[in-house]
């Protein structure tokens, strides 16, 4: 017998994001024609994720919307999933892989008495109502197989890792909730601050991104990030850059890709002037594609690039993004 799966989305700037429409078909695929697929989205503004949510795969969408929810910690998103987890009579709970979500799937797990399992890149529902789970592990080095136990499971998966939902017809009925399925009293205080991001405007976001083009030390100045900017915005990619490029102030610490900064697994990496130090690798290794671009033949990046290219990054990044927009008919 088949699951029937709940997604918790994530609207960002009142779209929904590019991994929950990945939750939506990792859902689908899971319940198959048996189970039911249930979109869940909380937080306010959502008119707009909601009425997409509902034309992809789902068979019904619920909202839980309210302004005091833009800024709700964890301990009351968990509340919240709780609750509409036993209305739904779902087995399994899928979350898309954000640092927010993946505190949120441990909280629940605990919460509802389920298994829990992050970072997910392949499942499959085994005979005993559970999921089997494989993620990679140390770095992308090795890959650990899960056997969650059912009835109940919690999932986040890591972004990218699989393709996103199609568009199907009718759109599945979306469910409206002007305030939390819980008294108002017992829900915590908001404790989340709002942040202006200071990340690149007029791309997209790193975290979302199916193309990053990140820049390292080999830059040598600054201004000399241009090229790494120039090339990022000739592909459409988010830009990102190595902990020597943060550390040494040439970027916001927004932009660092690596262990003690943003995990990144998008269908293509580019590094530039990047040396492959463990720290950097450890957050990139499970992109799709690798691309290195270094003057050092024995840089560490090579290790683990698909595609190398050994020269003087002045003048192959200008060339390639030169190229690259004439190919694309850009101006």
């Amino acid at each position: 017998m088949r699951p029937s799966v709940l997604v918790v989305g994530e609207a960002v700037h009142g779209q929904l994001s590019g991994p929950s429409r990945e939750a939506l078909n990792v859902a689908r695929s899971l319940a198959g024609s048996e189970g039911r697929v249930t979109g869940l989205l909380i937080g306010h503004g959502l008119a707009a994720a909601s009425a997409e949510m509902a034309t992809l795969g789902t068979d019904r969408v619920r909202v839980v919307e309210d302004a005091a929810l833009t800024s709700a910690t964890c301990s009351t998103l968990a509340a919240i999933v709780r609750a509409e987890v036993e209305g739904a009579q779902v087995s399994v709970v899928l979350l898309t892989g954000s640092v927010r979500y993946r505190e949120l799937a441990g909280r629940l797990a605990a919460r509802w008495d389920a298994s829990v399992a992050t970072g997910a890149t392949e499942l499959s529902p085994t005979e005993g109502g559970g999921l089997r789970v494989a993620r990679p592990v140390f770095g992308g080095r090795a890959t650990e197989e899960l056997d969650l136990g059912g009835p109940r499971c919690v999932v986040a998966l890591r972004p990218h890792a699989f393709p996103p939902a199609s568009t199907t017809a009718p759109a599945a009925p979306v469910e409206r909730r002007a305030s939390p399925p819980f008294p108002t009293g017992n829900a915590p205080a908001p404790k989340v601050s709002a942040l202006e991001s200071t990340e690149v405007t007029g791309g997209p976001s790193l975290g979302d991104a199916t193309i990053v083009v990140s820049g390292g030390r080999g830059l040598r100045a600054p201004e000399n990030f241009r090229l790494v900017e120039e090339l990022a915005a000739s592909l459409g990619a988010a830009v990102g850059a190595s902990r020597a490029v943060t550390d040494a102030g040439w970027r916001p610490g927004s932009y660092q890709v690596g262990q003690t900064g943003r995990s990144v697994a998008p269908q293509l990496y580019v590094a530039v002037g990047i040396s492959g130090a463990i720290q950097h690798v450890v957050g990139m290794v499970s992109s799709r594609v690798i691309v290195a671009i270094n003057s050092d033949a024995q840089a560490p990046i090579f290790r683990v690039a698909d595609y190398g290219i050994v020269g003087d990054l002045f003048a192959i990044v200008p060339a390639l993004t030169k190229e690259i927009r004439k190919v694309r008919g850009l101006s």
